[in-house]
């Protein structure tokens, strides 16, 4: 396997015109910097998720797909019970994982849920447009997004991902009537349904240069890609958050990862340790791939529309203002030059303004960040609902893949 995926990698770099590729760097991120704090070398990137992906495969020769989406429809609320409707195998398995860890700070979680509720716009714009955007240029996510079923209908899989972190930054995230825990497993389960199917899909294996993709790295490169980047832009942009703030922010992705299924040994204990793993796992290993390419064109051919007239160059170029020119270029993005200039010169003075406002008006901004964060989930699910798209299990791939 170790050769096939060496082979992977040589073809990938003959396509993008490289002329070597070097081997990619041995792991070498301690778990002492993890919450596990145990000092240990292992390459997270080697690390599945055993148990639901098991479950998954057999829905699958079960058929039970279709009976499982109806059952997950009336459950939404962190205190919802299980539905009926599902084999005793998934229930016996939800029963197990349909909870926090035992380490989860309440008071934590809490202080997350405030946060969030003022970051609400900042997180908007940091992870819809530049996070969404980014992980276009992740070759690996790119790949398995653009072959999954959800790379066939992206206005969907984009609402369902919004639900992802709608859900995670709602003021009552995990309160009885809050939905993040129970979003967090449903989409345990739709990666292990991934797992299961891209391995089947001639095109994928002809392309990745892993043979099951969504690894325990997987998930924690995307985490650095929205998490950790929406991090440092708070830093950048001048947002002022206390070390209590942004130790809830953390914890808050911290239990949001181990509801995943991403291993305790992986999952960094403090930004620096987060900051640190990044830098192995994520900025070196970003390119331009012909399916990431496809995702972004189509993904800001959906942003566009609801900005309300809001023209190409506009949007293009906050999408470089966040993400930067190197990999803008790389998906072939316009230039805009005049928005570029009143987007580096307003964005900065609407943080200003925003902070030393937020203190006499905190209200008036939650109610209209709650507004456009609604009109987004409004357009991207049909009008169905401004809060919630039901997260569904896929029963193949992209068609033809």
């Amino acid at each position: 396997m170790e050769s096939l995926n060496r082979r992977r990698v040589l073809t990938l770099g003959a396509a993008l015109g490289l002329t070597s590729v070097a081997s990619p760097k041995a792991w070498s991120w301690s778990s002492a910097g993890s919450i596990a704090k145990a000092d240990t070398v292992t390459d997270p990137f080697s690390v599945w998720d055993p148990v639901p992906d098991q479950v998954a495969a057999q829905l699958l020769a079960d058929g039970k797909i279709s009976a499982v989406n109806t059952a997950w429809q009336s459950w939404v609320d962190n205190s919802d019970p299980l539905p009926s409707g599902m084999p005793s195998y998934l229930v016996s398995y939800l029963q197990q994982v349909n909870q926090l860890p035992s380490w989860a700070d309440p008071s934590v979680l809490a202080a997350s849920e405030k946060l969030y509720t003022r970051l609400s716009s900042y997180l908007f714009v940091s992870e819809s447009l530049g996070s969404g955007i980014l992980s276009t240029v992740i070759p690996r996510e790119a790949r398995a997004v653009y072959w999954s079923a959800g790379g066939a209908d992206m206005k969907a899989r984009a609402a369902k991902t919004f639900t992802f972190g709608y859900d995670l930054h709602s003021g009552t995230a995990w309160h009885p009537n809050g939905h993040f825990i129970v979003s967090a497993n449903k989409t345990r389960l739709v990666h292990s349904m991934v797992r299961n199917l891209l391995p089947t899909s001639t095109h994928y294996e002809a392309t990745a240069d892993e043979w099951k993709p969504i690894s325990n790295g997987d998930i924690l490169r995307t985490f650095h890609s929205v998490a950790t980047v929406a991090h440092n832009n708070m830093q950048k942009w001048g947002v002022k958050l206390s070390a209590a703030e942004q130790a809830a922010d953390l914890h808050a992705w911290q239990v949001a990862l181990h509801l995943l299924g991403v291993q305790d040994q992986f999952i960094p204990q403090s930004w620096a340790d987060a900051q640190a793993q990044a830098q192995q796992m994520l900025w070196p290993n970003l390119a331009s791939t012909t399916e990431g390419v496809n995702l972004a064109q189509t993904l800001l051919g959906y942003i566009e529309k609801p900005t309300l007239g809001v023209d190409t160059g506009f949007v293009s170029e906050m999408v470089r203002y966040l993400i930067g020119d190197t990999y803008s270029d790389w998906l072939k993005l316009p230039h805009d030059l005049i928005s570029r200039t009143l987007i580096q010169t307003g964005w900065p003075l609407y943080v200003a303004f925003r902070e030393g406002t937020s203190n006499i008006i905190p209200d008036g901004y939650s109610l209209f960040d709650a507004f456009i964060r609604g009109v987004a989930m409004l357009y991207l699910n049909n009008g169905t609902s401004a809060t919630q798209t039901p997260i569904t299990l896929p029963t193949a791939n992209r068609p033809g893949a």
